[in-house]
């Protein structure tokens, strides 16, 4: 993930009176929140599936080719898929810290998005090889780890290209797995330079800059396989029956954060508003800007809009759902709020009464879901110009899943990362007002 010119930390401070007396939230329990959440999720496993059961369900996980649509919730059980998101979140929380990275938003929504496609479509064994993939390309560059972070863990997002290459063809499976393996870590090495250079093509305006570079790695190795006859069997495989225990996890969680935030700052009301003036636009860390307590509250209150607009839409939760909640959370640190989602959200919902689509489906439930990585678009031109961006969404996001096979989890971030290139020179074009938040300050 690329990273753009910010203002000054001082220099907003002494701007700016909201953002002066940040309660200070030390580095610690920073990480012992993320900690609280993978071990939430652990045992949350436990209540759901006896041991073996899981044990069992998560070799089952391991051993899938892992494309989209790849419910882990059905390939192994609730539990295992629980399970694989909490060791997912410490294994790379705890890969973090070593690397020296402090815990900012940028880091925590890399992380929750991490446990959330741990429900569908990541696994240790197809995101270990991309992540070392990155960190070989930093021991190339004679550069610390810390410095790749964040592409290492975005860059989970083409884990299929390891899964697939490894349990989705049929060819020896001890030499599928040293070419997929080989795979990963290839694809993990380009991937920093990709990055860095197609944020521009969007102009950050697009959250998911790494989505839109994994649909391009995607793509490419989707190319060549092609070339060898051999295709994806995209098989959508869905939870078949859902548990209300499902909902009551992320209740609990989505108010242990609320909690969390205004217990923690007494000026949250005051605080949370300024940072809703924010467009969003990459790269917002609302930890440095507004403080964690308030960043938490926000994600908190992301959940409960995501948890809303399921039940308007009459959908169910299910790995994949599970997946873009968490995301939405996660980037509740990195760029996204109440305020600059909801144009978005609207836009994919209204789209449904225009297209061919049911708004319960889950392909119109993740568009509304994972939409909101243009976010940005509404928060820096506007209700109706947010509104635009979602209902086009919906509609590219349909067609590019072909382009990469399901090799690239984020395919609404390949999607928005169109969509944003497309809409914002036009917004310009038309001298719409382009919102600045530095004007608060």
């Amino acid at each position: 993930m690329a990273t753009t010119t910010a203002l000054p930390r001082k220099k907003i401070q002494s701007r700016n009176k909201v953002s002066q007396d940040i309660p200070d939230i030390p580095q610690r329990t920073r990480e012992l929140f993320l900690y609280a959440i993978s071990l939430f999720s652990l045992l949350t496993g436990f209540f759901f599936n006896s041991p073996k059961e899981i044990l069992d369900g998560l070799l089952r996980i391991q051993l899938s080719p892992s494309v989209l649509l790849s419910d882990f919730m059905e390939i192994g059980n609730i539990g295992a898929a629980f399970v694989n998101s909490a060791l997912m979140m410490l294994l790379y929380t705890r890969v973090a810290k070593r690397s020296g990275t402090l815990v900012s938003g940028p880091l925590m929504a890399s992380l929750l998005t991490i446990g959330g496609f741990a429900f569908f479509g990541k696994n240790l064994y197809n995101s270990i090889p991309i992540v070392t993939g990155v960190f070989l390309h930093a021991k190339y560059r004679r550069e610390p780890f810390g410095k790749f972070i964040l592409p290492a863990f975005f860059g989970t997002a083409v884990g299929p290209i390891v899964s697939q290459i490894s349990f989705g063809f049929v060819l020896p499976h001890t030499g599928s797995m040293i070419l997929g393996i080989a795979a990963g870590l290839f694809a993990g090495f380009i991937l920093p330079p990709l990055a860095s250079q197609f944020i521009r093509f969007h102009q950050g305006y697009s959250l998911y800059n790494m989505g839109f570079t994994g649909g391009i790695v995607g793509m490419l190795f989707m190319s060549i396989m092609r070339a060898f006859a051999l295709e994806n069997n995209r098989e959508v495989l869905l939870l078949k029956e859902s548990s209300s225990y499902l909902m009551a996890y992320l209740l609990l969680l989505f108010s242990g954060m609320v909690l969390f935030g205004v217990s923690h700052d007494r000026n949250w009301p005051k605080r949370l508003l300024h940072l809703f003036k924010k467009p969003g636009q990459l790269v917002s860390d609302f930890t440095a800007s507004d403080g964690f307590s308030v960043t938490v509250l926000n994600m908190g209150l992301l959940g409960f809009l995501s948890l809303g607009y399921l039940y308007l839409a009459g959908g169910t939760l299910n790995g994949p759902v599970f997946g873009g909640i968490f995301t939405v959370v996660g980037f509740g640190a990195f760029g996204k709020h109440v305020k600059n989602v909801i144009p978005v959200m609207a836009g994919v919902y209204l789209s449904n009464f225009v297209f061919h689509w049911e708004v319960s489906s889950i392909s119109s439930l993740l568009a509304a879901l994972f939409a909101t990585n243009l976010a940005p678009i509404a928060g820096a031109y506007g209700i109706l110009p947010g509104l635009l961006a979602g209902f086009i969404h919906m509609a590219v996001v349909m067609n590019v899943g072909d382009l990469h096979g399901g090799m690239n989890l984020y395919n609404n971030g390949f999607s928005g990362g169109f969509v944003a290139a497309i809409l914002v020179p036009i917004l310009d074009a038309l001298n719409i007002n382009k919102y600045t938040w530095e004007e608060d300050l």
